[in-house]
């Protein structure tokens, strides 16, 4: 490993992940890789790492991701007033967070 390599980076857990992409892309990210005196692998991880922090930030992935949540909650909601109804027990009263967004 070069000394770019990132610390703990043979402790941590991976998983592979192929990607497809056009020879230009590929041949311009060997180049990059090179100059930058690491792996093809390396420089794709940077990079996605990168693009993940840089979505993290953006307003229209965040307003997505309550939403996604939102309606993740609903669903658990549903699904545990289904089990208490079959276990014979009564229907509980919604999660604060539900009651919540049902008033707004």
């Amino acid at each position: 490993m070069s000394e770019n390599t990132p610390s703990g980076y043979g402790s941590a857990a991976y998983k592979v992940l192929s990607v497809r992409t056009s020879e230009d892309t590929r041949a311009q990210l060997e180049v990059l890789a090179q100059l930058n005196e690491r792996s093809v692998t390396e420089e794709t991880r940077i990079a996605l790492e990168h693009w993940v922090e840089k979505s993290k930030a953006d307003p229209a992935v965040l307003k997505r991701a309550e939403q996604v949540r939102a309606e993740i909650e609903r669903e658990a909601e549903t699904k545990r007033n289904a089990i208490t109804a079959v276990l014979g027990g009564t229907k509980s009263a919604p999660s604060p967070r539900a009651a919540k967004q049902a008033s707004t």
